[in-house]
């Protein structure tokens, strides 16, 4: 069994659909996760502009190459401090829960998001009143997922309010939903304190939520300044053999997602997970 990988779509920017389409099919990949307004920034996909016919026009351009819409990215900050901002935001993301099934897909992904308007590390995010209000905002994506038969995909993060493997299962306990599930990335559960011990804490995200994840998310993390810093899949320290180890037999075919990696490091980093999964 090999590894079914896909990438997100605007890591290979710049492109028109038809070869933009092309491009991740000749490099033997199998899905995207599709953001919008990043990979198609010549056409109108603000809030409003959806329709099925725009949907099918996508959706149909990524199945002629036999690639799935594996996610629909609208990754927002759903617990913006301003109000009216947060409801733009969150009518985004329902838009694109309507029109998922158009796209060809069942997915519609996004992180939790930052209680300050501008988007950075913060302990703030950890305290209790942003967590209500993610449970608040993820309660209404899911309400309206569950009238159109599609799932609202949770990522969390080490700098969100969904920032351990103990919040997420917390959230999926709060909204008991199985149109909520879990777009899991190991790499964002990690911090200095912890990414000695990833065995141990990509075996307890398992162990808390390992039924309910959908998608994986494949990027690499390297230590710089005292900090965790994102880079390619393949040039840093993550234990993909933990990570693998489970993935493989609980989870066959999911779909994993190249995240944060682009050109000319595409082709390395498939190869290194094809690796790593054969010898899981």
């Amino acid at each position: 069994m090999r590894a079914n990988i896909g990438i997100r779509a605007h890591d290979v920017p710049n492109l028109p659909i038809e070869t933009l389409t092309k491009e991740i099919a000749a490099k033997g990949l199998t899905g995207v996760q599709l953001a919008l307004a990043k990979s198609f920034p010549d056409i109108n996909t603000g809030l409003g502009s959806l329709s099925p016919g725009l949907a099918r026009h996508i959706g149909d351009a990524f199945s002629n190459e036999n690639l799935q819409i594996a996610v629909l990215g609208c990754y927002i900050n759903m617990i913006h401090p301003d109000v009216a901002e947060r409801r733009k935001v969150l009518d985004r993301f329902k838009e694109h829960i309507r029109y998922a099934r158009d796209f060809g897909c069942s997915i519609v992904g996004t992180e939790t998001g930052n209680i300050h308007a501008e988007i950075h590390y913060t302990e703030d995010n950890f305290t209790e009143q942003p967590y209500q209000l993610v449970v608040e905002s993820v309660q209404e994506l899911v309400s309206e997922a569950e009238k159109f038969g599609v799932i609202v995909g949770i990522e969390g993060g080490i700098n969100h309010p969904i920032h351990t493997p103990q919040r997420m299962r917390r959230l999926l306990d709060d909204i008991p939903s199985n149109n909520l599930q879990v777009i899991f990335d190991p790499a964002n559960f990690l911090s200095m304190d912890n990414y000695q011990h990833q065995e141990q804490v990509f075996e307890e995200a398992f162990e808390l939520f390992g039924d309910r994840i959908a998608i994986l998310h494949a990027k690499d993390i390297v230590i710089e300044d005292n900090w965790i810093k994102m880079v390619p899949v393949g040039k840093g320290l993550l234990n993909y053999d933990a990570v693998f180890k489970y993935i493989k037999y609980q989870k066959p075919y999911i779909n994993i997602l190249l995240e944060d990696t682009r050109e000319p490091y595409i082709n390395g980093s498939i190869a290194y997970l094809q690796e790593k999964f054969e010898k899981a």
